[in-house]
């Protein structure tokens, strides 16, 4: 069990899961399918929400003190996060639309890489900075390394740091490495409406999630019920029964929109019968978060209130799953004599074929 999904509250947490999967897979298609949904939702949208963070911040002090967003999501990842998710989208219809010179460079191909790297070194570095202060309130409490210790996040939750998130934040690493063809971008036939990346097989995504959940499950535990569930699952269902290639694109448009909600909705998550906490709080009672989304900052914690087992599980799983997916990588690379990320190498699988159907262009290795 990875959740404590039981008792009064288990159908709205449920019903929760199932609002935000839903939800998302037809906000993707909104965005995804018109240039006026994309601009929407990727531009006109995160304008205003923009002006509506620095009102706030501007007023932390004063009239909004007490406002969700200030106090329940502040930290420098969670705007990072939106930002970076954003102008990846931003990005990925100038590649599909073709629009001005940047969306007919060849060179601006390696675009997508490009964002989704920065993506991951963000979770990576908090993934380090996690592990760093587990372990340093491990050794103050006189305990061993391989312990982990509570720490207190900016946002009010209490973290559990440890060995699992230096595992993680390498398997990000290396899952960097495991994105491959890096120029071969297309648009779908079907009036432009998506991004293709067919080299970004099955084999990807499945480390990407993999890695990703574990991320949020370590480091935004009140959340990964949905941003590592639910957000996860979203485009890649999509990318599995009807967007073949765009998953990537998916990825983008889900996790954007999802931040924007969580940003000014914070307390869906944190503080109301949608909360779902995972197993690492054993007392979930104690950890319970207070109307204004924050978890208590007065309790005295020790190693018997945790329960890391599934974080240490899912953290090697993410690096096992990420080295098996970089040496099968580095074996095609080696067969085909081609380098992996200026070359497609997926191109005799199934995937790659199916989606590569879809594509306006017509296929071409990339020297």
């Amino acid at each position: 069990m990875l959740f404590h999904i039981y008792g009064d509250l288990s159908l709205w947490q449920l019903l929760g899961w199932c609002l935000v999967f839903v939800g998302l897979v037809v906000a993707n298609e909104i965005a995804r399918r018109t240039k006026a949904g994309g601009i929407f939702c990727f531009v006109v949208l995160p304008l205003a929400l923009t002006v509506y963070f620095v009102v706030i911040n501007i007023g932390a002090k004063t009239f909004a003190a007490d406002n969700p967003t200030v106090v329940q999501m502040n930290g420098w990842f969670h705007y990072a996060k939106l930002y970076a998710a954003t102008i990846g989208c931003v990005g990925f219809m100038i590649l599909k639309y073709h629009w001005g010179s940047l969306g007919k460079s060849h060179w601006f191909k390696c675009y997508p890489f490009i964002i989704v790297g920065i993506n991951i070194l963000i979770a990576v570095a908090s993934d380090f900075e996690s592990a760093f202060k587990g372990m340093k309130a491990a050794h103050d409490a006189g305990l061993g390394l391989g312990v982990g210790g509570w720490w207190y996040s900016s946002e009010g939750v209490w973290l559990y740091g440890g060995w699992w998130n230096i595992l993680n934040g390498v398997a990000g690493l290396i899952n960097i490495m495991c994105m491959t063809g890096w120029f071969g971008i297309y648009s779908s036939k079907n009036k432009q409406q998506d991004m293709l990346w067919p080299d970004m097989t099955w084999q990807f995504i499945l480390a990407y999630d993999v890695w990703n959940f574990e991320y949020t499950y370590l480091n935004l535990p009140l959340h990964t019920w949905y941003c590592g569930v639910a957000l996860l699952l979203a485009p890649t269902f999509a990318n599995a029964f009807w967007n073949k290639g765009g998953w990537i694109q998916n990825r983008a448009n889900t996790l954007a929109l999802w931040c924007m909600f969580a940003q000014v909705f914070p307390s869906f998550q944190n503080h109301s019968k949608f909360t779902t906490l995972p197993v690492i709080y054993r007392n979930p009672e104690l950890f319970a978060t207070g109307a204004d989304g924050r978890m208590d900052p007065n309790l005295v914690l020790t190693a018997a209130d945790a329960n890391p087992k599934a974080q240490g599980v899912v953290a090697i799983l993410a690096i096992a799953v990420n080295i098996l997916v970089i040496t099968n990588i580095i074996k095609r690379a080696k067969e085909q004599k081609k380098n992996p990320y200026t070359n497609e190498i997926f191109t005799d699988t199934r995937d790659f074929k199916l989606a590569l159907e879809r594509a306006a262009e017509a296929h071409k290795d990339v020297a």
